[in-house]
């Protein structure tokens, strides 16, 4: 599509206490009614975050005090296409109201699904949703490992586990599932499973992840009635294939060189960011990281990280 873009800086602001400030646009704006995270065009030859700070005094009356970048969006409608430039904005002085008498709320994050959002607004309140930090099972032959390891990623910092067990039969796969969710539950985590999506719905798995084979196979998100449907992707082709089939996030690999796939050539942080940036949903690094990597990442245009051995495995 040859259609410019339209810059936007946009805001996911967050409260003290973790809620969100959405605003309603009018009826007579382009997707007029639906709820939008605050924001406004960025002007020739002006900085995103400074236009930002113009856009949000303008409208809220609020200035910006801590802000990093948290998602940007490009998205084509029939009649224009638009690059949300968003940033998370965790500090900020002054009380924010519609100054200019659009309506506004603070919701809670587990509500922001119940609200009506533009399309292109859609990545904004998954990227808003998802955790920063996954940790992926390794290569165990025993539940109780698995377990362990779980719970020893969680209490390191893991905000999620990907349940990775290919060797396992689907009868294994779904116990180790189950017992990796009770502990999930109870920790305040979240469990991805890397599997089938066959087998994912015959279980009601509310969080699917495909590798690449299983993208290429897979015919439109509708086909998965969960939550969350990521995907493997490595390359360009495999990220727009992805884009395609409208899942909600994707891994992007390998950042690093690896033990795991030492012949695979890395793409580095700069490859990184610029694939990452063109990505109209949150993207995770995988791929040779540590802890220690997780603020680069998110510097590059990342959601977070993925990753097996940064979490002791």
């Amino acid at each position: 599509m040859s259609r410019k873009l339209i810059h936007v800086a946009a805001a996911a602001i967050r409260n003290s206490k973790g809620d969100y400030l959405i605003a309603k646009r009018s009826a007579n704006q382009h997707q007029g009614g639906l709820w939008e995270f605050p924001g406004g065009k960025v002007e020739a030859g002006e900085e995103p975050l400074c236009a930002l700070n113009r856009e949000l005094e303008e409208e809220l009356g609020i200035q910006v005090v801590t802000a990093r970048p948290l998602i940007k969006v490009p998205y084509h409608y029939e009649d224009k296409s638009v690059l949300l430039d968003v940033f998370e904005v965790s500090e900020f002085e002054g009380e924010p109201w519609g100054r200019e008498g659009q309506p506004v709320q603070w919701v809670m994050e587990s509500d922001l699904d119940s609200y009506a959002f533009p399309a292109a607004n859609r990545p904004i309140v998954d990227a808003c949703l998802l955790p920063s930090s996954i940790a992926i099972t390794p290569s165990f032959s025993d539940v109780a490992d698995l377990e362990r390891f779980s719970r020893q990623a969680i209490s390191a910092g893991a905000e999620a586990i990907m349940l990775r067990a290919h060797d396992f039969s689907e009868r294994d796969f779904i116990g180790a599932y189950q017992i990796l969710n009770r502990l999930c539950e109870e920790e305040g985590g979240v469990l991805i499973a890397n599997t089938s999506l066959e087998l994912a719905e015959q279980h009601n798995i509310d969080a699917l992840h495909l590798t690449s084979s299983r993208l290429d196979s897979l015919e439109n998100r509708e086909r998965f009635s969960g939550r969350w449907l990521s995907a493997s992707c490595h390359n360009k082709d495999e990220l727009a294939l992805a884009t395609l089939k409208g899942v909600d996030f994707i891994s992007l690999s390998p950042v690093l060189e690896t033990v795991s796939h030492p012949d695979a050539e890395p793409l580095g942080w700069e490859c990184f960011r610029k694939i990452a940036n063109e990505c109209p949903m949150p993207v995770y690094a995988l791929g040779g990281l540590s802890v220690e990597d997780l603020a680069t990442a998110q510097r590059c245009g990342a959601q977070g990280m993925m990753s097996i051995r940064a979490w002791g495995a």
